[in-house]
C-alpha cells in the first residue's frame, strides 16, 4: 500500500506536467521556453512538498494527513483550469509569462502530491535497520510512477480524452484515493467542511472558461468568424493565427505570407503547377492554387490528423484527385515519394512560433531537392526577429544544398 500511494501520487504530478504543455498553450504558445518553465515550476514544487512533508511527518503523526494530500491535490488540479482561464488573458507571451502562469497552477498541486512521499516513509520505517530498503523502495516506486504517468499521459491520454477531461478526471481519483486512505488510517468520514471544499473546486474546475473550441493532439484550435465578412474564418491554433479562410472566394488571401507564396507561384510558367504542401493549418493556398491555375495537383503533408477533419468540418475543404492530404510527419513521408515529382514546393510548417527543427536541416533541405524539378521553386516561411539568427542560419544551409 505505501508502494502504491507513493507510485500514484507520483504518477499524478506527472500527469500534470506532461499536459501543462497543452494547458498553457492558448495563452504563451509552445516552446522551448515554455516546457522550460513547466519543468523547472514542478521540480521547485517537488522540492518544496518533499521538504515541507518531511517536516509535517517530524512533528505530527502522518497517518491522517495522507489522504488529506491526495484529496487536497485533486481539488488543486481541478483548480488548475479556472486559474489558466482566469490569468492567461492577462499576459501576454514570453519567460515572465510563462513562469508566472506555470508557478500559479502547477507548484502547489505538485508540493502537496510530492509530501504524500517523506509522510509514507516516516509510517514505513519501523527501525534504523530498514532505512535503506524502506527508502529506496519508496523511491523506486515513486520513480516507476511518475515513469508510467509520463507514457501513459504522452502515448494514451492526450489523444483519447481532451485536457479537460483528463484533468477532471485525475483529481477525481485523487479525491477518491485520499478519501479511502483517510478512511483506512482514521475510520473516519470526512467531515463536511471537506466535501463542501472539494465539491467547490469540482464545480469551479467544470464552470471555467474553455480556451479551445476543438483540440488535437498538438493544438488548442479556435475557428473565429470575420465581423466585417460573413464568410471569413480564421483559424487560430493556440495563441496565433495560423490562417483565413473565405468559404466563398478562395482566392481571398488576408495574411500576408500567403498572398507572398502566391507571388512567388506567379512568377512559375502559365499552366497547372504540382505542389508540395509541407504543413497545412488552414489549406487556403492549396485551394487558392486550385482556383488560379486550373488542372493543377496539390499534395499536402499535415501531421496532425484532427486538425484535418476541423478543416473539412468548419472550413469547407474538399479533398479530390487533384487535392490530396497525407497524414504524417513531413520529413519522414519525403522518403516515399519519388524524383523530380514538384515544380513548386510551400514549407510552411510551424510548431507555434517555430518551424520544426528537423524541418530545416541539410538532410532534409536535400530529400526537398531531390522532390522537386530542376527548373523548380521552394518557398519557405519563418518566423525570426532580433538580429535575424536563424534566418541567416536557414539560408546557409539552403546554399549548402
Amino acid at each position: 500500500m505505501a508502494r502504491a500511494l507513493v507510485a500514484g501520487s507520483s504518477a499524478a504530478v506527472l500527469v500534470l506536467e506532461i499536459l501543462a504543455g497543452r494547458l498553457l498553450a492558448p495563452y504563451v504558445g509552445v516552446s522551448l521556453e515554455t516546457f522550460t518553465g513547466i519543468i523547472g515550476v514542478v521540480l521547485a514544487g517537488i522540492a518544496f512538498g518533499a521538504w515541507i512533508g518531511g517536516e509535517i511527518a517530524d512533528h505530527r503523526d502522518p497517518a491522517p494527513l495522507i489522504g488529506v494530500a491526495l484529496a487536497l491535490g485533486g481539488g488543486l488540479s481541478w483548480l488548475v483550469l479556472p486559474i489558466l482561464s482566469a490569468l492567461g488573458p492577462q499576459f501576454g507571451d514570453g519567460t515572465l509569462a510563462i513562469i508566472i502562469l506555470s508557478t500559479a497552477a502547477l507548484f502547489l498541486p505538485a508540493a502537496v502530491l510530492t509530501a504524500v512521499s517523506p509522510m509514507v516513509a516516516k509510517l514505513r520505517l519501523a527501525s534504523l535497520e530498514d532505512t535503506g530498503a524502506v527508502v529506496g523502495g519508496l523511491s523506486a516506486a515513486g520513480t516507476l510512477g511518475a515513469l508510467a504517468g509520463t507514457f501513459i499521459t504522452g502515448f494514451i491520454l492526450v489523444s483519447a480524452l481532451s485536457t479537460r477531461l483528463t484533468v477532471f478526471v485525475l483529481g477525481a481519483v485523487l479525491v477518491i484515493a485520499g478519501v479511502a486512505t483517510h478512511g483506512y488510517f482514521t475510520r473516519k468520514l470526512p467531515t463536511g467542511t471537506a466535501v463542501i471544499l472539494v465539491l467547490a473546486s469540482a464545480f469551479i474546475g467544470v464552470t471555467s472558461d474553455r480556451p479551445c473550441d476543438r483540440e488535437t493532439s498538438y493544438f488548442c484550435a479556435n475557428i473565429v468568424v470575420d465581423e466585417e465578412n460573413p464568410s471569413g474564418r480564421s483559424l487560430y491554433l493556440d495563441d496565433l493565427r495560423h490562417a483565413y479562410v473565405d468559404l466563398d472566394d478562395p482566392t481571398v488571401l488576408d495574411v500576408r505570407y500567403i498572398r507572398l507564396f502566391s507571388q512567388v507561384a506567379a512568377s512559375l510558367p502559365e499552366g497547372p503547377l504540382n505542389t508540395l504542401h509541407l504543413g497545412g493549418g488552414g489549406f487556403s493556398f492549396p485551394r487558392f492554387l486550385q482556383h488560379e491555375r486550373p488542372g493543377s495537383n496539390e499534395l499536402v503533408l499535415e501531421i496532425d490528423g484532427a486538425l484535418v477533419d476541423l478543416v473539412e468540418d468548419e472550413l469547407g475543404l474538399e479533398q479530390s484527385e487533384s487535392l490530396a492530404v497525407q497524414v504524417g510527419d513531413a520529413r519522414l513521408a519525403l522518403g516515399d515519394i519519388d524524383d523530380d515529382q514538384f515544380n513548386l514546393v510551400i514549407g510552411d510548417a510551424f510548431s507555434s512560433r517555430a518551424v520544426p527543427w528537423h524541418l530545416t536541416t541539410e538532410e532534409f533541405l536535400t530529400e526537398v531537392d531531390r522532390v522537386m524539378t530542376t527548373d523548380g521553386i521552394y518557398a519557405m516561411n519563418v518566423i525570426d526577429g532580433g538580429s535575424f539568427d536563424f534566418a541567416r542560419a536557414e539560408v546557409g544551409t539552403l546554399m549548402r544544398v
